[in-house]
């Protein structure tokens, strides 16, 4: 059988893509090994794990509740119905993506893929194997988490991403290695349920890719709540013991310490799925294991495109997988394909407080010669923030000095991770704090810092 495109991985940059191509009104076909559609980030990633913060966060609320005038008494976590509800929402989306398939007419070939030659696709199942031929390919396998040497993951003490969602207790305490999306939100998380957390990072700071500012003020944060935060950290010599974990760290200034925890989250980044799929005897080039596209996606293969987190060069974010598909299917299909543009994607961690950026920071932008002027808002000063009783952070915006160019957007505090849109929105119309500072902002809400932030470039913020 003969498809226009055949997509290789059913994640969100998969499966979007394959809707994509449907209704462009390409014969398709999507290629999946699991028993379900969506892929990591819906199963074992982003939505599960951000269920799990929204509990973290209505646990809190009940908590706290007196402080709001409502008394709860005795409030009981039940920690397996939180997991059954992730569980639910899990399965409703992936029936979703299901659906999708056949409302934009995509056949589902269930099996493991692999390249087979010019054109080709392998397709093993338990039934065998099946060869198809396909115009176009597009690689979206994604990515798995890394692993400690001679470390293997299981469901007690030692997790992945995956494993660390399958909980069915909270655990009494955790250690975290790693301190980037991953890392911060399961120690926001399991904080806030309970747990006692240590975190260790060998970078000098946690977030390590957001603005500097950002890193100190979630240190600041989880400190005070009470999460063990080690930066310039090396944790080495991992044992599993009889009652949890056990392991030696280097500390920054060299002091060694043996550190038991109850279990042990290994979140030190995510590796490229681009082993047996075929890739070798193609023109496919890698780089570290990543795949090189140009800015239409295409890969060195002739008809070969890929997308996500298997692309060399860009962030292992959902959304840019998304995006990617959206500019490889309009390139094979012959409509208007408009690249990534790599400055104008959002980072969005959903830690309690939240961290939401776009763009340059500060240093980045120095570090190319920038002359630029900075704006700073603090949520403190925000009267919604006072009623969700949600004062940590701030919206800090870097601004051209000579053209009021927005550089960079970077906010931490309450609900970031949606604010972040006005200045994704904002850069990619081009705006500029001239424009900005007379957009007219609603009042009360979260939302009004970003404005005040604009104005603040020019030294002109109302309520700070």
């Amino acid at each position: 059988m003969t498809y226009d495109v055949i997509v290789l991985g059913s994640g969100p940059g998969g499966y979007s893509a394959a809707v994509r191509a449907g209704q462009y009104g390409l014969k398709t076909a999507i290629i999946e090994k699991d028993p379900k559609l969506g892929g990591t980030c819906l199963h074992v990633g982003c939505i599960p794990a951000k269920a799990f913060l929204h509990a973290a966060d209505v646990w809190q609320r009940f908590l706290h509740s007196t402080e709001e005038g409502i008394h709860c008494e005795n409030p009981r976590l039940d920690f397996p119905l939180v997991s059954d509800r992730k569980n639910k929402i899990v399965s409703k989306h992936a029936q979703g993506v299901e659906f999708l398939m056949k409302k934009n007419k995509v056949d589902w070939l269930k099996g493991y893929g692999r390249l087979a030659g010019p054109g080709k696709i392998e397709v093993a199942s338990d039934s065998g194997k099946q060869t198809y031929e396909a115009r176009n390919i597009v690689v979206a396998t994604g990515s798995e988490a890394r692993m400690l040497p001679g470390l293997t993951a299981d469901d007690k003490r030692i997790f992945t991403n995956i494993e660390i969602l399958n909980l069915r207790e909270v655990p009494k305490s955790l250690a975290i290695l790693g301190a980037g999306a991953v890392g911060v939100e399961f120690a926001s998380c399991f904080h806030r349920f309970g747990t006692k957390v240590s975190m260790f990072e060998m970078l000098p700071r946690i977030v390590p890719v957001e603005d500097e500012e950002v890193s100190k003020e979630l240190e600041r944060y989880f400190k005070r709540s009470g999460i063990r935060v080690e930066t310039g950290a090396r944790a080495e010599n991992v044992q599993k013991i009889d009652n949890g974990v056990r392991f030696t760290v280097t500390l920054a200034g060299g002091k060694q310490e043996t550190v038991e925890a109850d279990t042990l989250l290994v979140a030190i980044g995510r590796k490229p799925i681009t082993e047996n799929i075929g890739l070798e005897g193609t023109r496919v080039q890698l780089d570290r294991g990543f795949i090189k596209v140009d800015e239409y996606q295409r890969t060195g293969e002739p008809g070969v495109y890929a997308i996500g987190d298997v692309v060399a060069g860009t962030p292992q974010l959902a959304h840019v997988a998304t995006a990617e598909g959206m500019v490889a299917i309009a390139h094979m299909a012959g409509k208007p394909a408009t690249p990534v543009d790599k400055t104008r994607i959002p980072s969005c961690t959903y830690t309690e407080p939240g961290i939401g950026s776009v763009g340059l920071t500060e240093a980045q932008a120095r570090a190319q010669g920038r002359r630029v002027k900075i704006g700073k808002f603090p949520f403190a000063a925000n009267s919604k923030a006072s009623i969700l009783g949600q004062h940590t952070g701030f919206v800090k915006i870097v601004a051209d000095e000579a053209y009021g160019e927005v550089l960079g957007v970077h906010i931490i505090g309450p609900e970031a991770f949606e604010l972040i849109g006005e200045g994704v929105l904002a850069m990619s119309a081009e705006a500029t704090i001239d424009t900005l500072i007379h957009t007219i902002h609603a009042h009360p809400t979260l939302y009004e810092a970003m404005g005040e932030a604009f104005n603040a470039v020019y030294g002109q913020a109302i309520n700070a």
